[in-house]
C-alpha cells in the first residue's frame, strides 16, 4: 500500500479551537486524602494548565462539589487564570451528571472534552466515561489529577482509556497547544508559562536564554 505524508497535523491533536477543557473538583477537602501525587505538583501543573487555557483562549469550565458546606474554595492558581468566571457547584460526584455543566457543554459545543480534577477514580472517571458513551472524544491530562493511592489512580487511567479516553500531561497540553515557535503571538506567553511551571525544561529555557541568548526556533 502506498501512502504520501503532508506537513499536516494529526486530526488527534488538540488546539485552542477543538476541545473544552473542564476542571474539576481542586479543592482542599479533596486534595487532603490525595496520595498519588504531591500537592505542591498538583497545584504547579493545574496553574500550568489553567494558564494554558487562558492564554489560547479555550473555552474552560470550572466546576467544584459541596464548595461552602464541606469541599472547600476552588485552587486559587486555576481561579486566579480566569478572573470573574464564575465556577459551577454540584451535589453530584459525576460531573456529567449535572444539568448546569451539561448545558454549558452544550453551549460550547465541542465535541472534544479534556478533563483534570481530583479523584481520577471518581471525578474523573465518571463524566469521561458518560462522555465517552455519549460519542465525545475525552482526553485526560493524567498528572494534573490525583487519587486516594497510586493504585486508585492507576486503575482508573486504565479503565478511562480501556474506554476510549487519550492521557495526556500538563507540559504536553501547554506544547500541543502551541505547536509551532514560528506561531510568534503566542511565544512569549507559552515560554513564560514553562519557565514558571514547566519544571526542569523552564528551567533549560531560563538557563539558555540568559547564558546564549537563545530563543526556540
Amino acid at each position: 500500500m502506498s501512502v504520501k505524508a503532508s506537513p499536516t497535523p494529526g486530526r488527534g491533536l488538540i488546539d485552542p479551537k477543538n476541545h473544552a477543557l473542564i476542571m474539576i473538583d481542586f479543592q482542599s477537602q479533596m486534595s487532603f486524602a490525595t496520595k498519588s501525587i504531591d500537592a505542591v505538583t498538583l497545584r504547579n501543573n493545574a496553574a500550568l494548565v489553567s494558564r494554558a487555557a487562558a492564554g489560547f483562549g479555550v473555552p474552560t469550565i470550572l466546576t467544584t462539589v459541596a464548595e461552602k458546606t464541606f469541599s472547600g474554595p476552588m485552587y486559587e492558581e486555576i481561579t486566579s487564570a480566569f478572573p470573574g468566571q464564575a465556577l459551577i457547584d454540584r451535589t453530584s460526584m459525576n460531573t456529567w451528571e449535572d444539568a448546569n455543566v451539561i448545558a454549558k457543554v452544550n453551549e460550547i459545543g465541542k465535541g472534544r472534552v479534556v478533563l483534570a480534577g481530583l479523584w481520577t477514580s471518581v471525578c474523573i472517571v465518571g463524566p469521561a466515561l458518560s462522555a465517552i458513551e455519549q460519542g465525545f472524544e475525552v482526553y485526560v491530562i493524567a498528572d494534573t489529577c490525583g487519587d486516594v493511592s497510586d493504585e486508585a489512580h492507576d486503575r482508573a487511567l486504565d479503565r478511562m482509556v480501556q474506554a476510549g479516553a487519550r492521557p495526556m500531561t500538563a507540559l504536553q497540553y501547554l506544547l500541543e497547544l502551541q505547536r509551532d515557535w514560528a506561531r510568534t503571538d503566542t511565544y512569549a506567553m507559552t515560554t513564560g508559562i514553562a519557565k514558571q511551571f514547566g519544571g526542569a525544561y523552564g528551567l533549560g529555557i531560563l538557563y539558555a536564554t540568559a547564558m546564549f541568548h537563545a530563543h526556540e526556533g
